[in-house]
């Protein structure tokens, strides 16, 4: 694991200072060395968390014969097999390092070698023989990948703020990027915040050889087609999902250091708790955070599983005066982003790197297997649809309740939505600022509108003759989970030089999820059936039976409470003014309407704080008529 930078220039030299100051900005990555390299138009940085072959595994990595130069930022779980396959056809290695491994698999196989890895990675490969950079990203982006493309080369990071290290990089911001962030709380990929650089999408490989760029993609998960689906019993498919994900888990405790688990007392990491504990040989350690509020607390969840395996369990409960913790957490996202369960993800990330260097993660089950509460929506507007439309005015006088997610909440998001197109509806009960809401927010119009459904249109598209569920679930792997839940994850974790893995993501998982039909997934108001069935054997049935919390925060309440004060500094109307980008009275109107209980905005709110406290972090932030009219 670690972070990597670099630069390939079209008829010149990548300059050593600006290269060393990319990797400065990806120290926390990568605390336990730091090496770069120039290679006649290329240059190559990488800053390590050593995990793998302490001794010998700093980066980059250069083949013998010195035709083959590579920097990467992951694991590669199988990468003993590959390397014992190597040295059958004569290959010798320097190192025990899985990033040694790439370089030779690569001059066996070509680009073709991506295809035989089972890991998360982030690859910058060099190959002087036909002067090409490549560049790569694993099929669920798990590890970030940053570009920027001129006239005169291609310069690449982990992070975007490595990017901006560069003197000659311009900050302005990307209207369709803030858009996005409006829409989703997060940016998809390629866009970024800023308008010169760009995200490598999930399962892409860029290609630079002597000023000709391409991109492509070489691996992309996607459900199976309607007459494909798994036919096997729901006990069947239970024995071998649970038999998958242990295969998975196996693979995912490779280290040279101690693993630990993000336990949060749901069934996804409960589940990775229960099979790592029987399949290490050490004690393992878990880790949760938990709440005053009572709705949102899993920790009594979380004892029970810790008890039974026999953990070494540490707990952090977070209390309402998160303000503190704020700025750190925009300082550590290197664009805006409004997930509000970063702020637990920081904590309990923080509290691993005092015993571990290595955690799973459950990132993955609910997208696969099919945990939201959206997906019994989906199931159920196909038959109660025109009927809820005809139930909003009822519903849309419901009076504001309160704790996890308040049952009139609920209902409003599903009456609002469910008369509408599948893919339309699907994100109509996601969406953070609708259409008409951006446009009276955002001071600046002078640009065609954005359409945050065509991201969604786009993957949906390529999914025909997949069930319906299946095919709305997919949308969500690529743009949610890539672009949302890894994105948190990977940076919570990366702040504190924590190494995250998901064993969810691996592809022996991912294959059985992708095949499974509607049924097995989700029947009426069940979810993950054959998850929590796979799971009867292993947790307690407290722990199977209950609802879906994660790792949310009690936002609406704080919000209305200890961090109103907060949200109206960081949201002031001269401070809205100053940065010139949403309209101060508007913004203030949301606010009070929130803080009286008219409605729940605490998601809207949050996303707006998220975009103030980044810009005050943001290396030299430029105006709003920098780009975002453009």
């Amino acid at each position: 694991m670690c972070g990597i930078a670099g630069m390939l220039r079209f008829g010149g030299s990548p300059d050593p200072a600006v290269l060393a100051a990319m990797s400065s900005a990806l120290a926390h990555r990568g605390p336990d060395s730091a090496g770069q390299a120039v290679y006649g138009p290329v240059g190559l940085a990488a800053r390590r968390l050593a995990i793998i072959d302490l001794e010998g595994g700093d980066q980059p990595i250069t083949t013998a014969d010195g035709r083959i130069t590579v920097v990467q930022n992951g694991e590669i779980y199988n990468y003993v097999e590959l390397r014992e396959e190597l040295q059958r056809r004569g290959h010798r290695f320097s190192t025990r390092s899985d990033t040694e491994v790439l370089a030779h698999l690569y001059e066996e196989e070509g680009t073709a070698f991506l295809g035989r890895l089972r890991g998360m990675y982030a690859i910058a490969l060099w190959d002087r023989a036909v002067d090409q950079l490549l560049l790569a990203r694993d099929p669920f982006g798990i590890k970030p990948l940053y570009y920027r493309l001129t006239a005169d080369g291609v310069s690449f990071a982990s992070e975007l703020t490595a990017l901006t290290r560069d003197p000659s990089f311009p900050t302005e911001l990307d209207g369709d990027a803030l858009e996005a962030l409006l829409t989703f709380n997060s940016i998809p990929a390629p866009l970024s915040i800023y308008q010169a650089a760009r995200k490598l999408p999930a399962g892409h490989l860029m290609r630079c050889r002597r000023g000709d760029v391409a991109i492509e993609c070489h691996a992309r998960p996607a459900p199976a087609l309607a007459s494909e689906v798994a036919k096997e019993p729901m006990e069947s498919l239970a024995e071998t999902a649970q038999e998958r994900l242990r295969d998975s888990v196996r693979a995912h405790l490779v280290a040279d250091v101690p693993v630990g688990i993000l336990l949060s007392g749901g069934v996804d990491s409960s589940m990775l708790t229960a099979l790592a504990a029987t399949e290490s040989t050490e004690r393992v350690s878990t880790f949760s955070i938990g709440f005053e509020e009572s709705s949102f607390n899993e920790l009594p969840l979380a004892r029970q599983v810790a008890e039974r395996y026999g953990t070494d369990h540490h707990e952090l409960v977070l209390r309402p005066d998160a303000a503190e913790l704020l700025s750190k957490i925009a300082a550590a996202f290197d664009e805006p982003f409004a997930d509000s369960s970063a702020i637990p993800t920081y904590l309990v990330s923080q509290l691993a790197s005092d015993h571990v260097k290595v955690v799973l993660s459950g990132e993955g089950g609910d997208e696969l297997f099919g945990g939201y509460e959206t997906y019994v929506a989906d199931v159920l507007a196909q038959w109660v649809g025109p009927a809820a439309r005809a139930l909003r005015p009822l519903v849309e006088r419901l009076p504001t309740g309160s704790g996890r997610v308040p049952l009139d909440y609920k209902a409003k998001r599903f009456v609002r939505a469910a008369h509408l197109p599948p893919l339309e509806r699907h994100h109509g009960w996601k969406e953070i600022f609708s259409t008409d809401a951006r446009a009276d927010l955002l001071r600046t119009q002078a640009r065609p509108a954005f359409d945050p459904v065509a991201l969604y249109r786009e993957r949906f598209g390529q999914t025909q003759g997949s069930e319906l569920l299946a095919r709305l679930q997919d949308v969500d792997i690529g743009i949610y989970l890539t672009d949302d839940l890894l994105v948190k994850t990977d940076r919570m974790s990366m702040a504190h030089s924590l190494e995250a893995r998901v064993p969810f993501l691996d592809h022996v998982v991912a294959d059985l999820a992708l095949a499974l039909p509607t049924h097995a997934k989700v029947r009426g108001t069940a979810k993950k059936r054959v998850l929590r069935r796979a799971a009867r054997s292993l947790l307690p049935t407290s722990v199977t039976t209950a609802g879906k919390r994660g790792f949310s925060i009690p936002a609406a309440d704080w919000l209305r409470g200890p961090l109103e004060e907060f949200a109206r500094d960081v949201l002031a109307p001269d401070r809205v003014r100053r940065e010139g980008y949403f309209e101060p009275n508007r913004v203030t109107a949301l606010l009070d309407a929130h803080v009286r209980g008219r409605e729940d905005l605490s998601r809207q709110l949050w996303c707006l704080m998220s975009f103030s406290l980044w810009h005050d972090t943001a290396p030299r932030p430029s105006t709003a008529t920098a780009g975002v009219g453009a």
